[in-house]
């Protein structure tokens, strides 16, 4: 029994560093976002990219969701992330694919607000 205690705490510990690490980068992928200016030409381009994100999202997660969950589908989220940024990049936008890290940290953020354990 207090082998198993002793595992359970470790991966407890363990999944609250991962989403403290996780909302790290989802608060610098906002971060970043706002450096880039409101309403111009970049950052309405990065906002398309990033609503096709958080409604993959929507489709993933679902509507009723704690970060821990939100945290689970990041790990591992670039692949997918990329392909929404590569199918949704608009012509001659002034973002696309070098974005995506920005794109997914950021789409993620704005999703984490609507889990029912979201504390700012």
């Amino acid at each position: 029994m207090p082998g198993r205690a002793l595992r359970g705490r470790r991966e407890r510990e363990r999944d609250r560093v991962m989403l403290q690490a996780a909302r790290h980068q989802w608060d610098e992928g906002l971060r970043r976002l706002g450096a880039e200016g409101e309403d111009t030409a970049r950052s309405r381009h990065l906002w398309i990219l990033i609503e096709e994100v958080v409604a993959e999202l929507r489709r993933r997660v679902g509507q009723t969701f704690t970060l821990a969950d939100l945290a689970g589908v990041y790990e591992g989220s670039e692949d997918w992330v990329r392909d929404i940024v590569v199918r949704a990049t608009p012509p001659k936008a002034r973002a696309g694919l070098k974005d995506s890290a920005l794109v997914q940290d950021a789409a993620f953020a704005h999703y984490a607000r609507g889990a029912t354990d979201y504390r700012p």
